[in-house]
């Protein structure tokens, strides 16, 4: 590659990463701004403060952000939870059966990972009010299994494709049953798998909204991303936009803070998914 397109590629990849970032750095400014500062049109706050924080965290806006903020904590940590244990077995009998319909499974999943939400938020909303799961954790955990399970099987039986099952079989001949195989053998070979799913399944939960501004009404099951959207402020003349930025802050910080952490198994994982399924 020539010293030109070098260049060329670094002055490329600067103003994507700017792009990029540009909408994350305006909703930290807003975030920083006090009530009369918001509209002056400047893109840094001309006298920065944390009262937006506060408000959030104790303030007016507590009671609506705080509950949300333990719910999509829960729901999502036990959607995740649920997600891993189903798809580690589903990928397993795939990577490891041979079994007729095994492509169509993966297909299938597919097809469901890539199916659009709104289309099944209305007969949810309807089967949910008659049969009680209508504003409850249970209403917003079995929806995002729908999400988060083709994503983690796809890339979880990627991952048990690369297992050598000839460990699996000398444990067998070592007298060791299937179960005591499976467990003591294969899963701690999984485990980065596993983990790598767990982190991407996690992401796709804790960033619906369809879900959960149609399946909730109240907060005793309401998301993070859903109680965004009803900022309203105290009264019809005030202005929430900066308490609304610093919500969006403090629900993007454990998302970037994963990320970050765990970026190239993030990558390995969604690769791996993509090419190997």
């Amino acid at each position: 590659m020539s010293t030109r397109s070098k260049v060329w590629w670094v002055v490329g990849g600067v103003l994507i990463i700017i792009y990029c970032l540009f909408p994350i750095a305006w909703i930290i400014s807003l975030s920083l701004k006090a009530p009369s500062d918001i509209a002056n049109g400047q893109f840094l706050p001309s006298d920065p403060s944390w009262t937006n924080y506060s408000t959030v965290l104790t303030g007016a806006a507590s009671d609506l952000f705080l509950p949300a903020l333990r719910n999509s904590f829960g729901i999502c940590l036990i959607a995740t939870a649920i997600s891993c244990i189903l798809s580690m077995f589903a990928a397993y009998a795939i990577a490891r059966l041979d079994f007729p319909g095994k492509k169509l499974i993966l297909s299938v999943a597919l097809g469901v990972a890539i199916f659009p939400v709104i289309s099944i938020v209305t007969p949810l909303f309807n089967l949910w009010r008659q049969i009680g799961l209508y504003d409850t954790w249970p209403g917003l955990i079995i929806p995002y299994l729908s999400l988060t399970l083709p994503i983690s099987i796809w890339t979880m039986s990627a991952f048990f494709r690369e297992i050598p099952w000839e460990m699996e079989q000398a444990a067998q001949v070592d007298g060791a049953t299937t179960w005591q195989a499976f467990r003591k053998v294969i899963v701690p070979l999984a485990a980065p798998g596993v983990f790598t799913t767990a982190i991407i399944a996690f992401f796709i939960a804790w960033n619906d909204f369809a879900y959960g501004i149609s399946l909730t009404s109240t907060d005793a099951s309401r998301p993070v991303p859903a109680a965004l959207g009803l900022f309203s402020g105290a009264s019809q003349f005030e202005d929430p936009t900066g308490a609304i930025a610093a919500a969006a802050v403090i629900v993007t910080i454990p998302v970037v803070v994963l990320v970050l952490l765990f970026q190239r198994r993030i990558v390995a994982g969604l690769t791996n998914g993509a090419v190997k399924g």
